[in-house]
C-alpha cells in the first residue's frame, strides 16, 4: 500500500555544509534566507509577522524588518484579511524575479542528487522518481516517488524530514514496494500516472523497465 507523506516546514537552510555560507553572504543574512525560502517555496501560503518569524526560526523583529524589505521591493504583498486577524504575507507571484530566484534557492538539481544519497541505506532502493517543486511545479502533486523494498519507515520518514528541514519546504512523497509499483503502473494507478503523466526526472532506475 502507498504511503503518502507530508512533513511540516521547519527550520531553512541553514544547515547546508554546501550552500548556507555563499548564500547568507548573498543575501546578506541567515535570518534573510530564511524568510526568502519560506515565501518562495510556499506561494500558496500567507503569514503573519509572528507566523513567519516562528517557520522560519528568526526573531519576530527581524521578521518585521525583513518583510518590510520584501514589500518594499515587491517581493511579497499584503494579503486581505479579517479584521483583528493581524496583518498577513504572501508572495507576490507577479514580481518578475520570482521564478529565478525559485530556481536558485531551490537548487533542484542538487538536491534531487541528495535524495538518493540520504535515504539510500532505508531500504533496498529501486526507483528513486523526483516530479513537482524540483520541476518547478508548485501545486499540491507529489514530489518524490520512491520505489524500494524492505524499508525502515521510521528511518525513511527522518531522513525525508532532514531533507526538508535544509529545502525550506514541506515534500509530499510516496513509498511503494516493488510488486505495488508494478500492480499500479499496469493498472494506470491515478498515483503513478500523476507522476509518470507529468514533467519528472529518474534520478535513480534498478528496475530498467524502461520509463522515461
Amino acid at each position: 500500500m502507498a504511503k503518502l507523506h507530508g512533513h511540516r516546514l521547519r527550520r531553512g537552510l541553514a544547515g547546508s555544509d554546501d550552500m548556507a555560507d555563499p548564500l547568507q553572504k548573498l543575501f546578506g543574512s541567515d535570518a534573510r534566507l530564511k524568510l526568502l525560502r519560506l515565501f518562495l517555496f510556499n506561494p500558496r501560503q500567507t503569514y503573519t509577522i509572528p507566523d513567519a518569524a516562528h517557520r522560519a526560526r528568526v526573531p519576530e523583529r527581524t521578521a518585521r524588518k525583513e518583510l518590510a524589505l520584501f514589500a518594499q521591493v515587491g517581493l511579497v504583498r499584503r494579503a486581505p484579511t479579517r479584521r483583528g486577524s493581524g496583518l498577513r504575507y504572501s508572495l507576490n507571484n507577479d514580481f518578475k524575479y520570482t521564478e529565478a530566484l525559485q530556481n536558485l534557492l531551490l537548487n533542484a538539481p542538487a538536491a534531487a542528487q541528495q535524495i538518493y544519497k540520504r535515504i539510500r541505506t532505508t531500504g533496498t532502493m529501486k526507483m528513486i522518481v523526483v516530479a513537482g517543486v524540483f520541476m518547478g511545479d508548485w501545486d499540491e502533486r507529489l514530489d518524490v516517488l520512491i520505489i524500494a523494498d524492505r524499508v525502515k519507515e521510521p528511518r525513511l520518514r527522518a531522513r525525508m524530514r532532514m531533507l526538508e528541514s535544509e529545502i525550506g519546504r514541506e515534500l509530499r512523497y510516496a513509498h511503494l514496494k516493488s510488486d505495488d509499483f508494478f500492480y499500479r503502473l499496469n493498472m494506470n494507478d491515478k498515483l503513478v500516472r500523476d507522476v509518470f503523466d507529468y514533467p519528472h526526472r529518474i534520478i535513480f532506475d534498478r528496475l530498467n523497465i524502461g520509463l522515461k
